[in-house]
């Protein structure tokens, strides 16, 4: 095991820089809904199950209520994709006042990897962070959508980001204790 963790850090800041993938061969079988009933216990349900196996921890310990008022904060929303009914992913936007959007995660379940869902999803999510004050009006129009990923991350993560049109801003390393 590595001891340090890179992290990169990605942005848009125009709705035009998003280069959609192609829809999946699937695509009759899959869709991406927004899971617009807030429910603590589906969020964390899809964070363990995407980040089982790439070392997504800071939200493991967390309780209930915090779990709560995260998926209830105003302009914060999941959407899911799903085959044929089975969730194979998510993508969790956080809108902040000032017209910035946050991926702050974006992930499949191992069994829908390399299925060529995942670019599909993150198109989607992203178009959606780029209208999200259509849907939250207290919300500034965004201006900016950002996120970040690590080496610790799967290995086609940051070549899907590219593909999407994301530049990177910055690069940290650190103990791979701190990351995260």
């Amino acid at each position: 095991m590595s001891t340090t963790v890179t992290t990169w850090y990605l942005e848009q800041t125009a709705p035009d820089d998003l280069r959609p993938a192609a829809v999946p061969p699937l695509s009759a079988r899959v869709r991406i809904d927004r899971a617009e009933v807030p429910s603590p216990e589906f969020s964390r349900y899809l964070y363990g199950s995407v980040g089982a196996d790439i070392a997504w921890t800071d939200r493991l310990s967390w309780p209930a209520e915090r779990w709560r008022e995260t998926v209830e904060r105003p302009g914060t929303e999941t959407w899911v994709a799903y085959e044929r009914g089975t969730p194979a992913g998510y993508l969790e936007l956080q809108g902040q006042q000032d017209g910035v959007v946050e991926i702050t995660y974006f992930g499949l379940l191992p069994d829908f990897r390399g299925r060529r869902i995942g670019g599909h999803l993150l198109t989607v999510g992203t178009a959606r962070a780029w209208d999200l004050a259509e849907r939250w009006p207290e919300r500034k129009p965004t201006r900016r959508v950002w996120l970040h990923t690590c080496s610790l991350d799967g290995p086609h993560a940051m070549a899907n980001y590219e593909r999407r049109g994301f530049r990177r801003y910055d690069t940290r390393t650190e103990p791979a204790a701190t990351a995260g």
